[in-house]
């Protein structure tokens, strides 16, 4: 079986430099970067499958692409609020994890909705951009009749109102809530829709990279006439 010492070492190795810097591009902290491409990590995570507690252990290294490849292994049903708390905690510098892998597992606890309230309301903006994505993959992956509407539509009123003085990053996660609301909950599609509307372009620092921020109201409007509105995804992971 595995250890983490050989799992780190692995990692380290297939670290390229030129990944690194791609990584740091995009706002990671390169002290925390060996720079594995994602591609190489799903072989990894597939020689490691339900490793839950190596998972747990390859996250707590603080290295980037270790916690990357815990987000594909670890259980995230097992996991108590103190190390979800933890864990969203040490993602602050990493959005890649903060906004990614701390979501994919804190929607797989019977926790998630009071965790992605929480932490929406945060000071820290990378715990209060994990909120957001946590959120958004409640409406993503869970049944419609399992959601509290009337709580995710008093969000949606609230978007457009605080979405300017947000953060570089909640704006982002702000902003792709409205989109996944509009493109997973079929009864809020029509809110949806308005407060797409309003938000219009986001304003969003990406960095030293090409990426671009969606356009709530297209992307919405693209969904529905590709008939996918409504159909949800059995899990975050990607």
């Amino acid at each position: 079986m595995p250890t983490l010492t050989a799992m780190m070492s692995e990692l380290k190795r297939k670290g390229k430099e030129q990944t690194r810097k791609l990584y740091a591009r995009h706002g990671m902290d390169p002290q925390r970067v060996y720079g594995v491409s994602v591609a190489d990590l799903k072989l990894i995570a597939k020689t490691i499958k339900d490793q839950h507690e190596l998972a747990c252990a390859l996250y707590e290294t603080g290295n980037m692409d270790a916690m990357y490849l815990a987000g594909m292994v670890a259980d995230g049903s097992r996991l108590t609020r103190d190390q979800l708390e933890k864990w969203a905690k040490s993602a602050v510098g990493l959005q890649m994890i903060s906004e990614h892998t701390v979501p994919w597992l804190a929607v797989e606890s019977p926790l998630a909705r009071d965790l992605a309230v929480d932490w929406m309301n945060s000071k820290e903006p990378a715990i209060a951009a994990s909120g957001w994505a946590t959120y958004a993959g409640l409406l993503a992956t869970k049944p419609d009749e399992e959601l509290d509407l009337k709580e995710i539509r008093t969000l949606l009123h609230r978007i457009p109102n605080e979405i300017g003085a947000a953060p570089n990053r909640v704006k982002l996660t702000m902003n792709n809530f409205v989109i996944t609301a509009g493109t997973y909950v079929i009864p809020l599609l029509k809110e949806a829709k308005a407060a797409a509307q309003k938000l219009g372009t986001v304003d969003v620092d990406m960095g030293e990279t090409a990426c671009k921020v969606p356009l709530a109201s297209a992307y919405i409007d693209k969904a529905g006439k590709s008939g996918k509105v409504g159909k949800k995804r059995k899990t975050l992971r990607c």
